[in-house]
């Protein structure tokens, strides 16, 4: 811009030199027109500036990055890492954390059991639900600390055939098991039940009527060398997908 303006200048400069040594021939129609032409030279040195700014602020935004939004992960029931197939229930559970926090079991994105729902306790926490359809049938905990193991066994026999049974332990639930409940315990399809011991964790899902040991369990010893907290081992969780009931 300067260059353009100093240009004008010397235009208008060049132009009085002229006016001087002809003023009495050109009189006021000449100063007229120098006037034009140093009117005529700004405007278009503005123009030139215009023109080099529009380019360069071109260049400038036209190399900048477009940002794009953030990138939305998308979710799956109960907050699983992929999704389930067609024909099976998605579940998420854990155990319960020392004596501490509750366990969680979560089945096609409802929560079943949760210290939240305040449906959990010591001991052995069972939530039994429908194999065909996944709704919930009913949830209860019991406690094999302090409580007397008929009321489990009880409940057990009470299970229907093509039932889901999720189990999660709590604190301790092995003090108080028998032989009886074990054994219709490892009839859900239990591999572990057999040597759960004094404040283990372990968390299960299995089935009334299933005729293989299910995949679905998890089992960790209670042991002073390797427990995470005093007294007791670290939190399991497990996630899967339930085949549905055909039958």
């Amino acid at each position: 811009m300067l260059l353009c303006l100093s240009t004008g200048a010397y235009i208008v400069l060049y132009s009085l030199q002229i006016l001087g040594t002809n003023m009495r021939a050109g009189g006021i129609l000449k100063l007229a027109a120098l006037v034009s032409v140093f009117f005529l030279a700004v405007f278009l040195a503005f123009q030139l500036l215009e023109i080099n700014m529009d380019f360069n602020l071109g260049n400038v935004f036209g190399s900048m990055p477009v940002e794009e939004g953030p990138t939305r992960l998308e979710r799956y029931k109960c907050g699983l890492s992929k999704p389930c197939p067609e024909g099976h229930f998605s579940f998420k559970m854990a155990s319960g954390a020392a004596s501490v926090v509750g366990p969680k079991i979560c089945l096609e994105d409802n929560i079943l059991m949760s210290g939240v729902k305040n449906n959990v306790g010591r001991g052995i926490n069972i939530a039994l639900v429908n194999g065909k359809t996944g709704d919930l049938i009913k949830t209860d905990h019991f406690d094999m600390w302090a409580g007397d193991v008929n009321t489990l066994i009880t409940f057990l026999k009470t299970i229907e055939e093509g039932t889901v049974v999720m189990m999660a332990t709590f604190d301790d639930s092995a003090s108080k098991l028998n032989d009886e409940s074990r054994k219709m315990i490892g009839e859900l399809g239990s591999s572990s039940i057999s040597t759960l011991g004094f404040r283990d964790n372990w968390i299960f899902v299995g089935g009334k009527g299933i005729k293989t040991k299910s995949p679905f369990e998890q089992h960790i010893k209670n042991h002073a060398e390797t427990n995470k907290y005093e007294g007791w081992p670290e939190v399991l969780e497990m996630e899967g997908c339930i085949p549905q009931r055909q039958e």
